[in-house]
C-alpha cells in the first residue's frame, strides 16, 4: 500500500477522537486503557503471524525502546483525554498537536533528521494556523489553563513516541512493534488506574461504545497507520500530518448537535492554514521518502 495513502486515511480516522470522548462518563484511565486494550488481540494475531514470516529479524536490542515507547504512549493518552475534562475539544486537541515543533527537536538531535526549506514552511504554516483554531476558542480560566498543561504534556509525550517509532520502525515490522507498544502502554496505563483506585469495568452501553470506537478508528487505523508510515516519512512529516486531526475534529464538534461548539472566522482561517502547511510539508517529505526510502 501508498505509505502516503496509509498516512492520510491514519489521519482521517483520529478525527474523531476528541469530539466522541465528550460522549463517555468514564475515567480518563478508562477510556485511555480500553482504546489500546481493545485492539491487542487484533494486532497480536498479526503480529504473531509477522514474526513467523520474518525469523531473520528480531526486534530483541531494541525492546527497551520498544518499552519507553509505550510508556510514552500511555502518558500521551492520559494527559490528552484528561484535558478534556477541562477544556474545549478545539483547545485540548490543537494544543497536542504542536507535537511536530517537539519531534522536530528530538529528531534533530537524537537521529540527525532535519526538515527540508519546503517541509519547515509547511510546519510551520501549520502550527500557526492549529494555534490560531485554539487562539479563536481560548478560554482565560484556571480549570481550562489546567487542562492547557496537560494538553502540552501530550504533546511532548506524543513527540518522543513517534521519534522512538521512526528509529525502531526501520528494522521491526508493523503489527510486532504495535503489539509491543500498545501492550506496554495498556499496562502501563492498567497500573496507573490501580494507583488511582479507578475502576476499569462496571461502565453503560454508552461508555463501552465509545470505547469500541475509539479502538476500530482513532487507535487500530489512525495509529497503526502512523506507525506504518514511519518507516517512510520522518517523524516530523508524520507529526505535521497529523495536524490535521484538530481541523477535523473542530468540524465535527461544530456539527454534533450533542457538543456544537461553533468555531469562530479565526478557527475557519486556521483550518485553511493548517491544511495549505500539511499539503506543502507532505508534498516535501513523500518526495524525500521516495529519495531515500527508510533512511
Amino acid at each position: 500500500m501508498s505509505p502516503l495513502l496509509v498516512l492520510i486515511v491514519a489521519v482521517l480516522a483520529t478525527t474523531y477522537a476528541g469530539p466522541i470522548v465528550r460522549f463517555a462518563a468514564a475515567p480518563a484511565l478508562a477510556i485511555a486503557f480500553w482504546r489500546l486494550a481493545l485492539v491487542l488481540p487484533v494486532v497480536g494475531a498479526l503480529g504473531a503471524r509477522e514474526a513467523s514470516g520474518e525469523r531473520a529479524t528480531s526486534p530483541r536490542p531494541l525492546v527497551p525502546l520498544m518499552v519507553l515507547s509505550g510508556l510514552l504512549l500511555a502518558l500521551h493518552f492520559w494527559s490528552w483525554i484528561a484535558s478534556l475534562r477541562f477544556t474545549t475539544v478545539a483547545s485540548s486537541v490543537v494544543l497536542v498537536s504542536l507535537r511536530p515543533v517537539f519531534a522536530w527537536g528530538l529528531a534533530a538531535a537524537w537521529l540527525r533528521e532535519h526538515p527540508t526549506r519546503a517541509e519547515a514552511w509547511g510546519i510551520g504554516l501549520a502550527v500557526i494556523g492549529a494555534s490560531l483554531i485554539g487562539l479563536g476558542d481560548a478560554r482565560l480560566s484556571l480549570g481550562a489553563l489546567g487542562g492547557d498543561v496537560l494538553a502540552l504534556l501530550g504533546a511532548l509525550t506524543g513527540a518522543g513516541y513517534y521519534v522512538i517509532g521512526r528509529r525502531v520502525r526501520q528494522t521491526v515490522g508493523i503489527w510486532r512493534y504495535a503489539t509491543g507498544v500498545y501492550a506496554v502502554a495498556a499496562a502501563a496505563l492498567a497500573l496507573l488506574a490501580l494507583g488511582y483506585r479507578t475502576p476499569l469495568v462496571g461502565f453503560g452501553g454508552r461508555d463501552w461504545t465509545v470505547f469500541g470506537a475509539m479502538a476500530a478508528g482513532p487507535m487500530l487505523v489512525g495509529h497503526t497507520g502512523m506507525n506504518y508510515a514511519l518507516r517512510h516519512f520522518r517523524a516530523t512529516t508524520v507529526n505535521v500530518a497529523a495536524l490535521g486531526e484538530p481541523v477535523g475534529a473542530t468540524l465535527l464538534a461544530w456539527i454534533i448537535p450533542a457538543i456544537h461548539e461553533v468555531p469562530r472566522l479565526t478557527a475557519l482561517g486556521g483550518g485553511l492554514l493548517v491544511l495549505i502547511g500539511i499539503g506543502l510539508a507532505l508534498g516535501a517529505g513523500s518526495g524525500d521518502a521516495s529519495g531515500h526510502h527508510a533512511s
